[in-house]
């Protein structure tokens, strides 16, 4: 790495908040400490922002839908903005990944995915100009001559993201609200700013109108004053099933829109024909990413009961050779959890693993050789019931329960059997069989013989994984209200020989 860390925080405004378009003081002189789970260090310090601080952010955010420029551009306009954003990250690949490294323990090496990648999300909605159906026309069925379905912005967004992907996870939120046309509150995790203060940097860098996108960075307890503010039109969280069902019943109270991508405890179905060391292989790389702190991990393998002893046995063997270190070190595999109150939440269910019954193969430990920070070893469990703690709670580590299974029925029925239904894939050499049971599964997405996505599509849940979807047209659709507009005649706009000519207009 060329950047130390301590290059990479050299944030500009660390103890300001991006309100209005300027970095203000905060209301008081509350703040909060970034602590690197790596070596148990505070690394700096970020403003802590209040009530006060927030009716600034909304009021902002207001007046920057109601009477600024930003809903009143073309979408090619701001569509230009986009572009601009995405060049912008680009640039900053090596200070991000060090940010996010640092903050929550995810490898350097994987972090540096993380921007190239939230940089394409940006460009993918600038390219939905003149494919988006923001404008439909129609033929009236009760007089007229003109109906229109015109898709307009559904107004202010209260952005709410987690510490463990802050940048991958604003993206594709926030390229589909500046493209409708919305004005933003983003409110970052206390534990991992970072990326979130970096996006404030690169709006003022790129000119976003004053009021467009305002990031705050505060405690949880802050999110509610954003969700209950009836100024804001929408709220779009990412985060725990818990604090998703506490903001979609404030949200349900004053009839705003929401978008919630929740919880996970995602099946990998291993069917008969597959090889399960190439299985192992497979979930033991994906389940020790950002040490299995991610929504969509596969942390339930339904494996064959005749060949459950094989697979676990090629399982451990894998999870039990990743080095866990410094997330900097090229040599490791894996790097800690993000604070040791998510540790002692690991520790806690690898306890209740073995007084259920599951059978500990490998892990359940702190590793011996790393005295300070807050490592947890890649752990196994065989011989899980379905309907174990383990098996139905989301743990947020890296801990894979494996379940044995009667047939391909029986298969499915334990992967539907959940609350959640974020994500899921399928092994088989089969793909008929594949499809087949991919649609026989409750989930957001399936993917074959690996952890798989695809957010130019869609990302969310069933179930109590969320309610709408991240990513793709459908994700767009989130952040725009429908209207019925019926004409006697054609509007001057709709003639593609006059200049203001409307993008995405169809037939």
């Amino acid at each position: 790495m060329s950047l130390t860390v301590q290059e990479a925080f050299d944030l500009r405004y660390r103890d300001r908040l991006f309100i209005g378009g300027e970095w203000v003081a905060p209301s008081t002189s509350a703040l909060i400490d970034v602590v690197n789970p790596a070596t148990e260090a505070v690394m700096f310090q970020v403003a802590d922002a209040q009530a006060e601080d927030v009716d600034r952010a909304v009021t902002a955010a207001r007046s920057a839908f109601d009477d600024g420029p930003w809903p009143r551009l073309s979408h090619a306009e701001r569509a230009e903005y986009l572009r601009a954003i995405a060049a912008a990250l680009r640039k900053r690949v090596e200070q991000i990944a060090a940010v996010h490294s640092s903050e929550m323990g995810i490898l350097y090496r994987e972090a540096l995915y993380g921007p190239p990648w939230a940089a394409a999300r940006y460009d993918y909605y600038a390219g939905l100009v003149d494919d988006f159906p923001f404008i439909e026309r129609h033929v009236p069925q009760d007089g007229g001559k003109l109906s229109l379905l015109v898709r307009e912005p559904v107004g202010v967004v209260g952005m709410i993201v987690p510490w463990n992907g802050a940048l991958t996870i604003i993206a594709p939120k926030l390229a589909a609200a500046l493209l409708a046309g919305c004005t933003v509150v983003l409110k970052a995790a206390s534990g991992a700013p970072g990326e979130p203060l970096i996006m404030a940097e690169i709006a003022e860098e790129v000119g976003l109108p004053a009021g467009v996108l305002n990031v705050i960075t505060a405690e949880r307890e802050v999110s509610e004053l954003l969700v209950r503010d009836p100024r804001v039109d929408k709220i779009s969280f990412t985060g725990s099933t818990t604090a998703g069902r506490r903001i979609a019943s404030i949200v349900g109270e004053r009839i705003g829109r929401l978008t919630l991508e929740l919880g996970g405890k995602s099946a990998a179905i291993v069917l008969d024909d597959y090889d399960m060391q190439a299985a192992a292989t497979a979930l033991a790389a994906s389940g020790v990413r950002m040490t299995g702190q991610v929504c969509a991990s596969l942390t339930r393998i339904v494996v064959p009961r005749k060949r459950h002893d094989e697979f676990v046995e090629a399982l451990s063997d894998a999870f039990s050779a990743v080095k866990v270190g410094d997330p900097f070190d090229p040599a490791v595999g894996m790097g800690p959890l993000v604070s040791s109150r998510q540790r002692d939440t690991v520790e806690r269910y690898v306890a209740i693993g073995q007084q259920e019954g599951a059978k500990l193969t490998t892990g359940g430990g702190r590793p011996e050789h790393l005295g300070r920070g807050f490592f947890i070893e890649p752990t196994v469990f065989a011989d899980v019931d379905n309907s174990s703690t383990i098996a139905q709670e989301e743990i947020f580590g890296p801990v894979l329960s494996v379940i044995p299974a009667d047939d391909e029925r029986h298969a499915v029925g334990i992967a539907n059997d959940s609350m959640y239904g974020l994500n899921a894939t399928v092994f088989s050499n089969d793909i008929d069989r594949v499809y087949e049971v991919a649609r026989r599964l409750r989930s957001g997405t399936v993917g074959h013989n690996a952890f798989r996505s695809d957010f130019d599509l869609a990302f969310g849940g069933f179930k109590q994984s969320g309610i709408g979807r991240d990513g793709g047209h459908e994700g767009l659709y989130g952040y725009v209200e429908p209207k019925t507009v019926v004409l006697e005649d054609e509007p001057s706009i709709f003639n593609t020989n006059t200049s203001n000519h409307e993008e995405g207009v169809q037939s």
